[in-house]
């Protein structure tokens, strides 16, 4: 498969001109111009660079990549070995950030909700052409704050953080994975019962509690490893590409 092919193929999936992100989505890093094996993670890390290489792949593939708004853009200490390594192999970085949250299949937000049982019935937070990033959705019986947290940990491996806004059973709510903690007033504006996320904010615990909504953060990275997999095996089918994903450890 060549590159260029390959990159405007998943840019088309995504949308990626509807979204005004926080980097650059798509090809990031430039390497050979044909694709054969492709390897996915969550963050372009350099462990995930290092299985690459191992791998002998021709590119990386990730939701987390580089080249973020307001950093540092001097290409030095971790940023420069980072990129040496790609340069050094001729391996090509392609991520997708808002874009393969919100997808309505390959997304994060959609693959947690078919890894949690969750059925969808909306979105929130769109804005013209921008979809949603905020899911809304069902669970098929009501459960308690309790058992949902218990789901979460046998469906995620992690335990997650659950803030009992109230002891009333949990039937409708809103999620965003990674770091939408900020989101919640949105989800309380959509009288859902509970928000999911992935991380959590000094704030978020005092607004759960005071409005009566269970919140859970369940992990930035656990709750986005889905959408990488889902991404990758669809590309590797569409294209006969080999693809590994390589689960590097983050609790957070």
């Amino acid at each position: 498969m060549q590159l260029t092919e390959l990159v405007a193929y998943t840019n088309r999936l995504l949308a990626v001109e509807n979204f005004n992100d926080y980097c650059p989505n798509g090809l990031q890093v430039q390497g050979r111009p044909e694709v054969h094996t492709l390897i996915g993670g969550v963050t372009a890390c350099q462990a995930l660079l290092d299985a690459a290489i191992a791998q002998q792949a021709d590119a990386v593939l990730v939701h987390h990549g580089w080249f973020w708004k307001g950093e540092d853009p001097r290409i030095v200490g971790m940023k420069q070995r980072r990129l040496a390594a790609l340069l050094r192999h001729d391996i090509s970085l392609i991520a997708y950030h808002l874009p393969l949250d919100a997808h309505p299949e390959l997304g994060n937000n959609a693959q947690l909700a078919r890894r949690l049982d969750l059925t969808v019935t909306g979105t929130t937070g769109g804005n013209g052409r921008t979809p949603g990033l905020v899911l809304l959705g069902e669970l098929a019986e009501p459960v308690s704050g309790a058992d949902f947290a218990a789901r979460i940990e046998a469906r995620l491996q992690r335990q997650p953080l659950h803030i009992p806004g109230n002891d009333t059973p949990i039937h409708r709510l809103a999620w965003c994975t990674g770091a939408a903690q900020s989101s919640i007033e949105m989800a309380l504006q959509e009288g859902v019962d509970a928000f999911l996320t992935g991380e959590a904010s000094e704030p978020t615990v005092h607004f759960a509690r005071e409005n009566g909504l269970h919140f859970f953060a369940a992990g930035h990275h656990a709750t986005e490893r889905d959408g990488v997999q889902a991404l990758g095996a669809h590309l590797a089918q569409q294209f006969g590409l080999r693809f590994i994903f390589v689960d590097i450890d983050n609790p957070v």
